[in-house]
């Protein structure tokens, strides 16, 4: 244990306020910032001290502490979480919906304080931060909007709970000690009676077909910018070439396409949002912008304040629009708040101050602090969603302020949607949105990832967890240890609906009692341990035992998987039995369906508009969420007894996180996802515009020397996107980067790592972050490894001042991790392929990116049936060449940017093409990269 003692300026607590500034009150407690194994402690007489891991949890479970995320700070120090004063808590009251990275470094840049210089510094800042943020508070005590009404009455409950900062919140906004009470006319935590409804609007009718010319698309563009804007010439040429995805189309089913491959700088989003805009003002019609990743949909936002800077406007023209699982469900929050339990209150506060803030309600990348989630738990945060598809409409009573619905009705009067690829997908593979209607034009942004996304959109898993998913939805909360869940069955949600007509109620009652043969509660336990329930835990079963007697690679934890052909003994008659159960559970939904779908008719003189809405979506529901499940399920049982249709690939696969099995199942992907993508979407649309900086592999060789770029690299483009499936007019673009990247970058190939030797791999990642003194982005191709290096280096790296983050081990999602990246320039993130994709860091925060190895497909047995379709060797180059250059165009994203990429693997010299060809890729061994990297920056800040 060291020990030194502060000036007596920066002892805490923090200064006192300048005149005029409300009085707070602090806590009179000792500071936290804990590090690998070590601790800064403050106390509160000054005196800083350096404390092992052990000793800090010792004084912290006697006397609590002020720190930022306790919960991180106890997986820093090895422990289970204890009692403190928390200054994300404290935040997410006082600034609920508003960004903040959760630490001290993330606090002091959102509250306008000067960074902390290194640990010892951001320790001492807490209290100043904490008092920020109650002055904050007390300066608006009083005032007279619902929102700082209300803060007393929820203060005062999760003060009641025990929260830490309870007494000192109730102080600063004016009661408590020599304070007036309490207003006895507070909601508290019922902060839905507030939320204002939403109205219905008159539809719009069709779009119009006036389209954007090439000029008008550069002039509104020009409107876009400010005197200060950079000249971007390709940009002004990107935007007129958008256009023509504006053209009316000319023939039924033959969208205008537009494919533009434009490199990182030129600044694609102003450049498409110029025509996009124009011509949904021009049309009276929304454009929907597709994207794959959270963070450019935040960007595409941002970037339409430019056009519609007043708020209100903006908020009216511009709609996020994301799955019904991403939104607040109100009913969900009711329930949690009137169930009491106080163990809640303190987060069921922080959440009411959130719902009473929010901009539409969205828990997923919207202005939700994906960091509440790791302090209180998924259950009472991201829990209250509407995740299992159970929302019973109109019969709700918050229905008239829901977020969904209220974000749905905005959508369709909006100008600019912007979505993400997976609900965009879904909607059009349903055949329509939530109002039975479809976009007629389209902006893909991210346009490389829609492979993936289809991928993901027209599988079919028969598994497990899905089956279980199911069983929830038709039966809601089953036994008495859960009968008080917010699990609503279909009983509860259409018993309402079925009048009184007893065929529908006969229906509801056989599909229910045939419900039975889902994998019910336990199913896992009961597989493993060979006593399954029912005809589908019997498949089940033998399904893992297919894999398990097939599979390879069983020791290294790893998800396993096996062909479905040919089958185990029992397997074929387990999925014809199973096939006959589903088939009985599928037959009365769709008689209930068919007579909920007849009341529409019959009674179309009397039924109300909102019970309309409620059977339709209902019927829906009943389609999408078990209908359709269930036939795609019963074809893939059947192709077992015959051959796999050949469009698809049928495996087998046990799902496993850390060696222990979490599923099991039968898988069925397309092996061309672009096919249903371009069915789906070829008659709907007409016009899209699909956009990456990575569309095309512009380099490489085919197995049989054919060059491979110009048109061979547009066609593979088409095939992979589905264009090649469209009776569709395509014009292409390509653009490359304004960067100066032989200025701005070195590529570094290191070839003397022995391959698999995980102490040589960590003491690289070691060297390099060390020689870029922060600022590095590690990727790996393995978890497995990622951990490894983790726990190898960050003690290191922490002992020379560099904070490591790292995805898989922190407790965080990806969006925080980057976010906190981003705002602590000198630290570091160990990531794979999500990290990758959502990344982008301006400035000196990422300027060494540091990949393990090769990033060569993995080849399991879908990928093998696509390697087949799409030109084998060749294919494998292609995706790697693309995953490489898409790692690389990471590390610049603004003229003043610098930075290395270093790759820890020897690299084939025909994948060197998916670098810049201006820049020279240099093959060193670890000690020339590490000098390499040193020098690099050591000249730029000379």
């Amino acid at each position: 244990m060291s020990s030194t003692s502060l000036p007596a300026e920066s002892s805490p607590p923090a200064p006192p306020p300048g005149p005029g500034a409300p009085a707070v009150r602090l806590p009179a407690a000792p500071l936290l910032l804990a590090g690998i194994g070590r601790a800064v402690w403050v106390e509160p007489d000054g005196e800083v001290l350096t404390l092992k891991a052990t000793e800090a949890v010792k004084r912290a479970r006697e006397t609590p502490p002020m720190l930022c995320h306790a919960r991180a700070t106890a997986r820093r120090l090895g422990c289970d979480p204890f009692p403190a004063f928390d200054l994300l808590e404290l935040f997410a009251f006082v600034r609920p919906a508003s960004f903040c990275a959760p630490t001290p470094h993330g606090l002091a840049q959102a509250l306008g304080q000067p960074k902390p210089a290194d640990a010892e510094a951001a320790a001492i800042a807490i209290p100043g931060l904490a008092h920020a943020l109650l002055a904050e508070l007390a300066a608006r005590a009083g005032a007279s909007s619902a929102f700082d009404r209300d803060a007393p009455g929820i203060a005062w409950q999760m003060a009641q709970a025990g929260w830490a900062w309870g007494p000192y919140v109730i102080h600063a906004l004016g009661f408590g000690e020599g304070g007036a009470t309490l207003p006895k006319r507070s909601i508290g935590l019922r902060v839905w009676e507030r939320l204002p409804e939403w109205e219905e609007r008159p539809p719009r009718g069709a779009p119009g077909t006036r389209p954007v010319g090439p000029e008008e698309a550069r002039d509104r563009l020009a409107e876009f910018l400010d005197d200060d804007s950079e000249p971007r010439p390709q940009q002004a040429a990107y935007a007129a070439a958008a256009a023509a995805a504006f053209a009316p189309r000319e023939h039924e089913g033959e969208p205008q396409v537009v494919l533009a491959e434009a490199g990182t700088g030129t600044g694609k989003t102003l450049g498409y949002l110029a025509p996009a805009s124009l011509w949904a003002e021009r049309n009276n019609a929304a454009v929907w912008v597709s994207t794959y990743t959270r963070n450019l949909q935040g960007q595409v936002d941002d970037e339409l304040a430019r056009l519609f800077p007043e708020r209100r406007e903006h908020a009216r023209k511009v709609v996020i629009r994301k799955g019904r699982e991403n939104y607040l469900c109100l009913l969900n929050l009711a329930e949690a708040v009137a169930q009491g339990r106080p163990q809640d209150a303190v987060a069921l506060g922080l959440m009411a101050r959130w719902t009473a803030r929010t901009r539409g309600g969205d828990m997923v990348g919207g202005d939700f602090p994906g960091w509440l989630a790791d302090l209180f738990g998924p259950l009472r945060t991201l829990g209250l969603a509407d995740r299992r598809g159970e929302c019973i409409y109109s019969a709700c009573q918050h229905y008239k302020k829901c977020f969904i619905e209220r974000s749905v009705r905005a959508a369709r009067q909006a100008e600019i949607v912007i979505a993400n690829h997976a609900l965009v997908l879904i909607q059009a593979a349903m055949g329509g949105g939530d109002d039975g209607q479809l976009p007629t034009r389209y902006v893909f942004d991210e346009g490389h990832h829609l492979f993936d996304a289809a991928d993901s959109a027209f599988a079919a898993h028969l598994t497990g967890l899905e089956s279980r998913e199911l069983r929830r939805w038709l039966l809601g909360a089953e036994g008495g240890r859960r009968a008080g869940s917010r699990m609503r069955g279909l009983q509860r949600r259409l018993e309402d609906l079925l009048g009184n007509d007893p065929k529908a109620q006969e229906a509801l009652d056989e599909a229910l009692k045939a419900a039975g043969v889902l994998a019910g509660e336990g199913w896992r336990q009961r597989v493993e341990e060979g006593r399954p329930e029912g005809a589908m835990e019997k498949f089940l079963l033998l399904a893992g035992r297919q894999v398990y007697a097939r599979a390879g690679g069983q020791e290294q934890g790893y998800s396993l998987e096996a062909p479905a052909h040919p089958p185990v003994e029992g397997l074929l008659d387990a999925a014809q039995l199973l096939a006959a159960e589903l088939m009985a559970l599928a037959e009365p939904l769709k008689k209930l369906r068919r007579l909920l779908l007849a009341r529409l008719d019959e009674e179309s003189d009397s039924l109300d508009s909102d019970t309309r809405r409620r059977i339709e979506a209902a019927a829906g529901s009943l389609e999408t969420r078990a209908i359709l499940p269930l036939a795609a399920w019963r074809a893939m049982l059947g192709a077992l007894q015959e051959e796999t249709p050949r469009d698809f690939c049928d495996w087998f696969a046990v799902e496993r996180i850390d060696g222990r099995d979490i599923d099991v199942g039968l898988y069925r992907h397309w092996v061309d996802p672009s096919q249903p993508f371009a069915a789906s979407l070829g008659q709907a649309a007409h016009g899209m515009l699909i956009t990456s900086a990575t569309l095309t592999d512009n380099s490489g060789e085919h197995s049989n020397g054919e060059e491979f770029h110009g048109e061979s690299a547009w066609r593979a483009a088409e095939a992979r996107l589905g264009i090649n499936h469209l009776a569709a007019h395509v014009s292409r673009l390509s653009l490359p980067s304004p960067f100066d990247y032989v200025r701005q970058t070195r590529i570094l190939i290191v070839h003397d790592l022995k391959r698999g030797d995980l102490t040589q791999l960590a003491a690289a990642y070691r060297a390099l972050f060390l020689a870029s003194k922060g600022g590095g982005l590690g990727l790996f191709t393995a978890i497995a490894r990622l951990r490894a290096v983790q726990k190898q280096i960050a003690q290191p790296l922490a002992d020379a001042g560099i904070t490591l983050y790292s995805q898989h081990t922190d407790g965080l999602d990806t969006g925080t991790l980057v976010d906190i990246f981003r705002a602590e320039e000198d630290s570091c993130l160990l990531g794979t392929d999500a990290v990758r994709d959502g990344v982008d860091v301006p400035g000196r925060a990422l300027r060494l990116i540091a990949f393990d190895r090769v990033p060569w497909p993995r080849p399991d047995i879908i990928h093998k049936a696509r390697r087949d379709l799409f030109g084998g060797r060749a294919y494998d180059e292609r995706l790697t060449r693309l995953k490489l250059r898409q790692a690389y165009g990471r590390l610049i994203r603004r003229a003043d940017d610098r930075g290395v990429f270093v790759l820890l693997d020897p690299l084939p010299s025909r994948l060197l093409d998916a670098f810049p060809p201006e820049v020279t890729a240099e093959r060193v061994g670890l000690a020339e990269a590490v000098a390499a990297v040193k020098a690099f920056f050591d000249n730029a800040e000379a």
